[in-house]
């Protein structure tokens, strides 16, 4: 089967701090259906990209992300579906309860990984 990343940006998610508690509540409990449903493979939230570091091709290290980047991922999903409509099924679910977009992209299939 198909695996999809389903990802929102940072600072997408912008209610009320004082809401973050119903939805938390209410991801967490789409998180507990896609288990329940046996699609759920992993997925988190990210901290704050000023405590990234980045890697160059040459292996330095450098604190904060790259300085090229204007949208930074906050958090993501990956789902094992039968098919693309429903991994959007399940999109639609998080956008809901996360109150922001959610872009679905499906993963490269390699037989290696």
């Amino acid at each position: 089967m198909p695996r999809y990343l389903i990802s929102f940006n940072d600072g997408d998610m912008t209610f009320p701090p004082d809401e973050l508690p119903a939805v938390s509540e209410a991801s967490h409990a789409v998180v507990h259906a896609a288990k329940e449903a046996g699609v759920w493979i992993f997925g988190a939230g990210l901290l704050d990209p000023a405590d990234a570091s980045t890697v160059a091709t040459d292996g330095t290290a450098s604190d904060g992300p790259a300085p090229e980047r204007r949208e930074f991922l906050g958090g993501f999903s990956i789902l094992e579906t039968a098919s693309r409509e429903d991994a959007l099924a399940w999109a639609a679910r998080f956008a809901e309860a996360c109150r922001c977009v959610q872009e679905v992209r499906e993963l490269m299939d390699d037989p290696e990984s």
